[in-house]
């Protein structure tokens, strides 16, 4: 299974998680998910210029990697 992290570009995780975009990112407020910028930045780069604390940062890494784990989806 691939792990996310804070270092993931914001393209790689919705080219291999389009259906985490709604439930959970836009969620914590990181509504760049359709931006074609986005493509390019990382999740913690697009999470601290969205206003989005370091540690709702990790929350959200965290979530996102347990909503994964748990639909058992292993791109």
């Amino acid at each position: 299974m691939i792990k996310i992290t804070k270092n993931m570009t914001m393209g790689e995780l919705i080219g291999r998680f389009p259906y985490l975009a709604e439930p959970i990112m836009l969620k914590y407020g990181l509504h760049c998910v359709g931006c074609g910028l986005s493509t390019f930045e990382t999740i913690e780069q697009g999470a601290l210029s969205h206003g989005i604390s370091k540690k709702e940062l990790i929350e959200m890494i965290k979530h996102l990697n347990s909503w994964v784990k748990s639909k058992k989806y292993n791109f």
